[in-house]
């Protein structure tokens, strides 16, 4: 079968894999279609350290083709969408509701593919860059037929994180204000998550003018191409900064653009050992710097509750669809991501 693989030194799409059949608590999933997310283009160029060689994609979305005994869930044919937690149910962090916190879904790569004869990664606990992949139980997600499958696979991870980081992690409240640094994929979401939490003034950043039109589609009530002018909208500052850049020199910003009681949530991926500075007394007055997993989420309930309000019509997940390629233009989808020309580019198999 096709698909996408990192060897450490190049990307390259492939038509030799082979995945295992699912065991127990296990679901194997075609996969219809996968968002391009730059979480996955952070393993290509070393910011995400991820063992070798990978399938990646973790942004996905298809119809279940079998499932190992004790699946009960979903069953072949249900269409579903894809989550890269992989987390126990058992452990007392998934028991208080946290599974992002579950510590036997973090930093335990399995390898169900093969290649020739060599084990192959799955990158997230998900590899969606694949025709099939397996997944645990619980990483499969039942949605609605009638949500187109390019759309559902966003669901896992642009819209588990940045509409989970407002609603699940920050708690923004009606009448709040937010800055989101950042109007990508995740800071889109992040937008509308401020929307839906009933945000009063919620302000994007970003240094590309071309991104106005969907931010404020997506919820902005302004848009600004530096961070400098936010004072100017916000003079004593915002309830809620979110960082969606990766970068350290906008944590700080996030920092200093807080009012009182203001919180900067941290969603962009730096390079593992990125330090961030700031001075100590710019915490004081009940400000509060927070990271945030996953959007803090719940896939099972979350996902399923994402679905139906776009199905009601209040959540965007069509127009987070910038353009969709085959799996085999990779290339073209992994440049227009990079060159920020994209929302989301999904690849479909």
């Amino acid at each position: 079968m096709r698909g996408v693989v990192f060897d450490g030194r190049r990307v390259e799409v492939v038509d030799d894999l082979v995945v295992r059949e699912p065991g127990p608590g296990e679901v194997l999933v075609a996969v219809a279609a996968a968002g391009l997310c730059h979480s996955d283009l952070s393993v290509v160029d070393g910011t995400i350290p991820f063992p070798v060689p990978v399938v990646l994609g973790h942004e996905g979305a298809g119809v279940v083709a079998a499932v190992g005994p004790g699946v009960t869930h979903v069953a072949p044919g249900d269409h579903v969408a894809l989550s890269t937690l992989a987390s126990c149910g058992t452990c007392a962090e998934c028991d208080r509701g946290r599974p992002t916190m579950c510590r036997r879904a973090i930093g335990r790569p399995a390898r169900p593919f093969t290649r020739g004869a060599e084990p192959v990664y799955q990158f997230a606990a998900n590899s969606a860059f694949a025709e099939r992949t397996v997944v645990k139980a619980v990483q499969a997600v039942r949605v609605p037929e009638d949500i187109p499958l390019t759309s559902a696979a966003l669901i896992g991870c642009a819209v588990l994180t940045g509409v989970g980081a407002v609603l699940n992690r920050a708690r923004v409240d009606r009448g709040d204000s937010v800055v989101v640094l950042g109007t990508g994929g995740i800071g889109l979401n992040v937008l509308q998550g401020a929307r839906l939490a009933g945000a009063l003034r919620i302000v994007a950043v970003d240094a590309n003018p071309a991104k106005e039109e969907a931010a404020r589609r997506f919820g902005a009530t302004d848009f600004l191409t530096s961070a400098d002018g936010v004072r100017e909208l916000l003079p004593t500052g915002a309830d809620h900064v979110f960082e969606c850049v990766g970068r350290v020199e906008l944590i700080r910003r996030a920092v200093d653009l807080l009012d009182r009681r203001g919180q900067a949530v941290l969603l962009g991926v730096p390079p593992a050992t990125a330090e961030a500075s700031f001075p100590v007394s710019a915490l004081y007055l009940d400000k509060s710097i927070l990271g945030c997993r996953y959007g803090s989420a719940r896939p099972q309930r979350d996902i399923a509750l994402y679905a139906e309000l776009y199905r009601r019509g209040r959540l965007l997940l069509d127009e987070l669809v910038t353009a969709v390629h085959p799996v085999e233009d990779f290339e073209k989808a992994r440049a227009d991501a990079e060159a920020g020309r994209v929302a989301r580019a999904v690849l479909t198999f």
